[in-house]
């Protein structure tokens, strides 16, 4: 197919150089989609059907004619639709509804299909097969074995797809409607990022011109962790998907400050929108003297009083400072028409639109809707005391707005020492100013740590699009992480959005996840505790160590086996685990790095250790996790997300008490 599109002659199919370098680069992205993965096999699983599927069940994506493989009663289940030289398909697409029995035909419900057979790989060489007879009466149901070997295989380097693993109710999420907004609520293990990014998948499948024109996007926490996920779509045929952090979103200023915890939760509060609405509207006086516009020898006066209602019914509007402010001009060139007309003069649209240039007009409008610069505005809210106790009052208490004033005002926006938080003001304010992008869907994850300014900010990227947000409340680390879906929903704009929660987990071995489910009463009591569904028990062990030596000996025996290894520890324990791995000659990479059978061993600061995974994990110091956060309760939780990486196995070792929560 690829060599196909390579031999492609467009010398003389188009009418000029524009369509040719366009034609040009969409030939060139057809044959990157095209490109052989060594190791990923192009198909996993077969079906075969009691009878043809039907045309309606074999439509493809949307505004599609049905494809040919309705006449197939033997279907191959693979990443994506292959062809032979004549056209013939060979595999079809994961994605299509034809395929969706391979994930959710059962004995209970076989949906017309008489077998389904898994394929097993090694490094992309077909080393198995496994058959389900799904109608016949005669054969029990068994759980597959190559599913769950699949589910246990060791992970080294970035996460990979689950296609081929893909569960029931998995399957659900995934294949939901465009038109709505879904949440997921999963515990460690349960695939919720998987989810999410095939979710991406199936819908660029089903609706390719629609978001081929808006666009999508993923947002993560960190880019260690966007590093992680970054070939999962590419390895699905999807290569368009732009991936993105919060801050990446609101990079209007340079970051080179930090605020307090206290600062970042009240900059954070939803209640700063309207601090921030306030004083952009403030800008706004309402006029006291008339506009007198002269055209030829004519003068055309437009009143105060006029004017004041003008500004007025924009004001009531309440549509966006910049686009009112466009709007003004126009508003008092149509007054002065008004009156040309009684006076019997016949004017078009022209002469408005000249009016509304005139130098006596633009005058207006600059003292009455001057420009607003979002950056300068966010600076004088936060270093001017008087400034924003004007705008805030009744919003936030004095001691809230003692809390973010800055103790030393910058001078300008370029030398100010703007934070992460000041960042998502300055993007409110632009969104207050002129509208910001919508897309046409977005999947935001590790969702439970935005504070409501965040979600507003991602909210605004896909107003006129949908969303899928995950996470897990168990796992908010910030002082400012999420205490309800619903609430979370509220602030993305998407509050009719459907919860889904995932219990089932595939990640974490069941001795694992059940002693960091001891964590859950005191972090999130209303969670259902993930049920691990893994065969292989894990490896587990508590250890004391008296100095780094027995951390480093741990950490060599995991070496031992198959697989990557993770050492996780407070982020101050860090530079001394560094130095005893050195001293030891253990070779070692930071979060991000891709692991490779050389250096398999990841030494992790706690603070990064969200949405990673490692086939062995030795936590270090459980106390010392907990303690380097501001209080306990954020603490546990960041111990929670450190106890739940492990694959296969986890040595936690530690010289001081154990946390009383973990007893």
């Amino acid at each position: 197919m690829r060599e196909d599109v390579e031999a492609l002659d467009i010398r003389d199919v188009t009418a000029n150089w524009v369509n040719a370098e366009v034609l040009a680069r969409q030939i060139e992205e057809r044959i990157k989609a095209l490109a052989d993965l060594s190791h990923t096999p192009l198909f996993f699983g077969r079906l075969d059907y009691l009878h043809a599927p039907g045309a309606d069940r074999a439509e493809g994506a949307e505004g599609e004619r049905p494809r040919p493989e309705a006449a197939y009663r033997t279907l191959h289940i693979g990443r994506r639709h292959v062809h032979d030289a004549d056209g013939d398909p060979m595999v079809i697409d994961w994605r299509a509804p034809v395929s969706q029995p391979f994930y959710r035909a059962s004995k209970k419900d076989p949906m017309d299909v008489a077998l389904r057979r898994r394929f097993g790989y090694t490094g992309g060489d077909l080393t198995a097969y496994e058959d389900e007879h799904l109608s016949d009466p005669a054969e029990a149901a068994t759980t597959s074995k190559l599913l769950q070997q699949e589910i246990e295989r060791p992970r080294v380097g970035p996460m990979r797809d689950i296609v081929a693993t893909i569960q029931p109710e998995q399957d659900e999420i995934v294949r939901s409607d465009l038109s709505g907004s879904l949440c997921v609520q999963g515990g460690p293990g349960t695939g919720k990022t998987a989810v999410g990014l095939h979710r991406v998948a199936y819908l660029l499948y089903a609706h390719r011109e629609r978001l081929s024109r808006t666009g999508t996007l993923v947002i993560g926490p960190n880019r260690s962790f966007l590093h992680y996920i970054e070939q999962v779509l590419p390895a699905l045929g999807e290569l368009e998907v732009k991936q993105a952090t919060v801050d990446d979103l609101v990079a209007h200023v340079e970051v080179r400050g930090t605020d307090e915890a206290a600062a970042a939760v009240v900059k954070g509060d939803a209640r700063m929108a309207e601090v921030l609405r306030r004083a952009v509207r403030s800008h706004v006086t309402l006029p006291t003297e008339p506009v007198m516009v002269v055209r030829g020898s004519r003068r055309w006066r437009v009143p105060a009083y006029e004017l004041e209602d003008i500004v007025k019914e924009l004001l009531d509007r309440d549509i966006r400072y910049g686009a009112a402010r466009d709007a003004l001009p126009q508003r008092i060139a149509h007054a002065v028409l008004v009156q040309m007309e009684r006076s019997g003069e016949a004017p078009d649209d022209r002469v408005q639109d000249a009016v509304a240039r005139n130098t006596a007009v633009k005058a207006a409008v600059k003292a009455i809707w001057p420009p607003v610069d979002p950056a300068k505005l966010v600076l004088r809210l936060l270093a001017d005391a008087d400034f924003l106790a004007e705008h805030a009052r009744g919003v936030l208490t004095d001691d809230e707005q003692k809390t973010i004033l800055w103790a030393k005002p910058a001078r300008s926006v370029r030398t100010a020492k703007w934070s992460a938080a000041d960042a998502v003001l300055i993007d409110e304010a632009t969104d207050l100013v002129q509208r910001t992008h919508s897309l046409g869907h977005v999947v935001l994850d590790e969702a439970q740590d935005l504070s409501p300014m965040q979600y507003r900010a991602v909210g605004r990227r896909c107003s006129t699009g949908s969303a899928t947000v995950l996470g897990d409340l168990a796992q908010g680390t910030t002082p400012w992480a999420t205490r309800s879906w619903q609430e979370a929903l509220a602030h993305l704009g998407k509050a009719e959005a459907h919860i889904e929660e995932l219990t089932a987990g595939f990640r974490v071995p069941t001795d694992v996840i059940t002693y960091a489910s001891r964590l859950l009463p005191h972090i999130a009591p209303g969670l259902t505790p993930v049920a691990s569904v893994r065969e292989n028990p894990g490896f587990f062990d508590v250890r004391p160590a008296e100095d780094d030596t027995r951390v480093i000996a741990a950490c060599e025996e995991l070496l031992r086996h198959e697989g990557s290894v993770g050492l996780i520890a407070a982020d101050a324990r860090v530079p001394a685990l560094a130095e005893a791995l050195t001293a030891a000659g253990i070779g070692y990479l930071a979060p991000g790095e891709e692991t490779t059978y050389e250096t398999r061993l990841t030494l992790v600061p706690a603070s990064l250790a969200k949405g990673l995974e490692y086939d062995y994990v030795v936590l270090d110091e459980p106390r010392a996790v907990v303690d380097g956060e501001p209080d306990e309760r954020t603490g546990l939780r960041r111990l929670y997300v450190a106890l739940t990486r492990a694959v296969s196995g986890l040595i936690v070792t530690h010289a001081a008490p154990l946390p009383p929560q973990l007893a």
